[in-house]
C-alpha cells in the first residue's frame, strides 16, 4: 500500500516536499516572492467558479508602492460589494471539503493541542500544511498562489536578527524559532510509524522550515473573524484564511472593510469586502490589519511601517534605572528604588508593585507615555504627600491632565522621562544617521527590513523626547509667569 501511495504521489505535479527556503537577502522589500508553483491557477476564476463573487473592476496586479495585491481597474462607488466568499471557501482549522478521515483529523487535533495560544497561527498552519500535502485538495488553487518564502524574522539570517537591535523583538523571534525546532520533534514523534493513509501530511516529512512557512503564511494572511455560535449563543472568534481577500494590502486609512453576513437559515456565514469610500481607477484595495506596533507588523506580516502612529518602545519599570535617569536629569531626591509605604500602595494599584506586578511599560504610540508609568513618576516625585494620596488615579495617568500634582512636579517627571529616553537610545549600538547611511549604500532584503525596523524604533524615542521637551518648555514658561506674578 505504501509503495502504491508513493507512486501516486510522485505522479502528481502539485506534491512537492513540504519545505521552505529562507527569505532571499537579495530580494527587495517591494518585490513579491515566487509562488509555490511557477504558473498557479487564476485565483479570481477559482473563487467565482466555486460560488463566490468578485467585482469586474477588481484585478490582481503589481502596485508601485504596495507590491502584488488587488487593484481597481475602474472607478468603484462607495458601498459596492468587491468580493464575496461563501462559507465553504475560507480555510479554517477543522474545515474539510472532501473525505474527512477521523484518524487523520484526530492526529492533527492532537498536534494542534501542543500549540500555545499566543502562536495560534501554527494551529491553522497545520491545517494549511495538510491541505498543501493532500492530493486534489479543494484549496490547492489557493495554496499554489501563496508565496514560496516569507520575509518574517524567523527566516532572517542570524546576522539580520541581531541587526534588529531591539531586545523585546529579539526575544519573540528567538522564542518562535525555539518553538519551531521543538515542535518539529513533537511532530516527528507523533507521526512515527503512521502509514500514509493515516498520516495527516500524506507521508511527507515535516521540518521546522515547513512549519515556519505555514505559521508565516497564516500570521501574515489570516483574519480572526466570527465563526458559528458557541453553546452560550455567542459567536466564537475563529482564525481563517480568506482566499483572494488576503491579497488586500494594509493601510491605517483603508478604502475597504470586511463584513460578515449570515445566510437566511443562520447556519452559514459569508465574508464580504465592501468599498468604504469611492475607489479610483488604479487604486489598490486596502484593509486595516489593526492598530499594531511595528513589532507585530514585522513579526507576523514581514514589513515595517514608516512613522507608524501605534509604534512604541517597551521598557522595564526598574527603580534603579529611574533613579539614574532622575539624577541625570538634575531632579533632586529621587526615591524610585525605595518608595514610601503610601507610594508603594499606589504602585500596587498600578500593578507596578506587589505579588505579581506587570513591569512592562511603554513609551510612544497613542499615549506617548503609558499611563501607569506616568502616574508612578508623578507619585514618586510628589512633594505634597496629601495631595498625591487624594488625587484621582486616572488623572495621574493622563498626559492631557494639566499638571495634577503641580507644575514643578510635571517638569521633574518629564525631565526624568527625557533622560530615560536618552538611556534607551544608548542601548542601540548604532545611530539613526548610521542606519540611514547603510540604507543608502544599498542594503536589501532582510538586512533592509532590520535597519528600517530599528530606525523606526529610535524615531519613536526621539519623537517622545521632542514632545516632552515641548511640554517642559511650556510648563517652565508658566512657572516663570506664576513666580513673577
Amino acid at each position: 500500500m505504501m509503495a502504491t501511495s508513493k507512486a501516486v504521489m510522485s505522479s502528481l505535479t502539485h506534491l512537492r516536499p513540504l519545505t521552505c527556503a529562507a527569505s532571499s537577502s537579495s530580494s527587495s522589500s517591494s518585490s513579491y516572492p515566487a509562488r509555490l508553483v511557477p504558473y498557479p491557477p487564476d485565483l479570481i476564476k477559482w473563487v467565482t467558479r466555486e460560488g463566490g463573487f468578485v467585482h469586474p473592476a477588481v484585478k490582481i496586479s503589481h502596485h508601485h508602492s504596495n507590491g502584488l495585491g488587488l487593484v481597481a481597474n475602474q472607478q468603484i462607488p462607495r458601498g459596492t460589494d468587491l468580493i464575496i466568499l461563501p462559507d465553504h471557501i475560507p480555510l479554517r482549522f477543522g474545515s474539510s471539503q472532501s473525505d474527512s478521515r477521523d484518524t487523520v483529523d484526530s492526529v492533527l487535533a492532537q498536534l494542534a493541542r501542543q500549540v500555545p495560544e499566543e502562536l495560534w497561527a501554527m494551529k491553522l498552519g497545520l491545517k494549511l500544511l495538510q491541505e498543501r500535502a493532500k492530493v486534489g485538495s479543494f484549496w490547492w488553487p489557493y495554496i499554489s498562489n501563496l508565496p514560496e518564502t516569507y520575509s518574517v524574522p524567523i527566516f532572517f539570517p542570524g546576522e539580520d536578527i541581531r541587526n534588529l537591535q531591539y531586545a523585546p523583538l529579539l526575544h519573540q523571534v528567538n522564542k518562535r524559532c525555539r518553538f519551531l525546532l521543538d515542535f518539529e520533534q513533537e511532530v516527528k514523534r507523533t507521526l512515527v510509524n503512521l502509514t500514509p493513509d493515516k498520516h495527516p501530511f500524506g507521508g511527507l516529512e515535516v521540518h521546522a522550515s515547513s512549519l515556519g512557512w505555514a505559521m508565516a503564511a497564516v500570521s501574515s494572511r489570516a483574519f480572526r473573524l466570527y465563526g458559528n455560535k458557541g453553546p452560550d449563543g455567542v459567536h466564537i472568534e475563529v482564525p481563517m484564511m480568506l482566499p483572494l481577500i488576503d491579497m488586500c494590502n494594509h493601510s491605517f486609512s483603508p478604502n475597504a472593510r470586511i463584513v460578515q453576513e449570515q445566510d437566511t437559515d443562520n447556519t452559514k456565514v459569508q465574508v464580504k469586502v465592501v468599498a468604504e469610500m469611492e475607489i479610483k481607477e488604479d487604486d489598490p484595495l486596502l484593509l486595516n490589519y489593526g492598530r499594531l506596533s511595528n513589532d507585530f507588523f514585522l513579526l507576523d506580516y514581514g514589513f515595517v511601517i514608516h512613522s507608524n502612529p501605534y509604534d512604541c518602545i517597551e521598557l522595564k519599570y526598574d527603580g534603579a534605572l529611574l533613579d539614574a535617569a532622575s539624577m541625570a536629569a538634575g531632579v533632586s531626591s529621587p526615591n524610585f528604588s525605595a518608595p514610601a509605604p503610601w507610594q508603594e500602595l499606589i504602585l500596587s494599584q498600578l500593578n507596578l508593585a506587589g505579588e505579581a506586578p506587570d513591569l512592562k511599560v511603554t513609551i510612544g504610540g497613542e499615549e506617548i507615555v503609558e499611563g501607569r508609568l506616568l502616574a508612578a513618576l508623578r507619585v514618586l516625585l510628589a512633594s505634597n504627600v496629601e495631595t498625591a494620596q487624594n488625587y484621582d488615579l486616572n488623572a495621574l495617568k493622563s498626559l492631557s491632565a494639566e499638571a495634577p500634582l503641580g507644575v514643578a512636579n510635571d517638569i521633574a517627571v518629564f525631565r526624568t522621562l527625557i533622560a530615560l529616553c536618552v538611556i534607551a537610545l544608548g542601548h542601540f549600538p548604532t545611530k539613526i544617521m548610521d542606519d540611514e547611511a547603510l540604507l543608502k549604500q544599498g542594503a536589501s532584503g532582510s538586512t533592509e527590513l532590520a535597519i528600517q525596523f530599528r530606525i523606526q524604533k529610535k524615531s519613536v524615542i526621539v519623537d517622545v523626547m521632542r514632545n516632552l521637551s515641548r511640554r517642559v518648555k511650556l510648563l517652565s514658561s508658566k512657572e516663570t509667569v506664576t513666580a513673577e506674578g
